[in-house]
């Protein structure tokens, strides 16, 4: 068995001289999911990890983040996607369609 149950990385690279997940405001979002996942209780070992990560290679669909290991990449553009993916993905294990890329 894994160490984590699911391990989610936002892409938080930021970029001179181009579009990147930190224009909009990457690392705010990361730091709500990791304190929104603390307090649903689903945050540490045996269940789900909040990471940042340098580049994901996928700027021009940014910002996004990547669960492992489901291998699923999400565009989102709110708290309230973030909330939606924790709420659905990574508690449910139902992974967000409408978010996918």
């Amino acid at each position: 068995m894994p160490y984590y149950k699911r391990h989610v990385f936002f892409c938080v690279n930021q970029r001179e001289d181009e579009a990147c997940c930190q224009d909009h405001d990457a690392r705010a979002m990361r730091d709500y999911a990791k304190k929104r996942c603390q307090e649903l209780g689903i945050h540490g070992a045996g269940q789900v990890r909040v990471n940042q990560s340098g580049c994901l290679d996928r700027c021009a669909e940014g910002p996004i983040i990547v669960v492992y290991p489901d291998g699923i990449w999400y565009r989102y553009q709110s708290r309230a996607d973030i909330d939606r993916i924790i709420d659905q993905h990574l508690i449910r294990g139902q992974p967000v369609k409408e978010l996918e890329i």
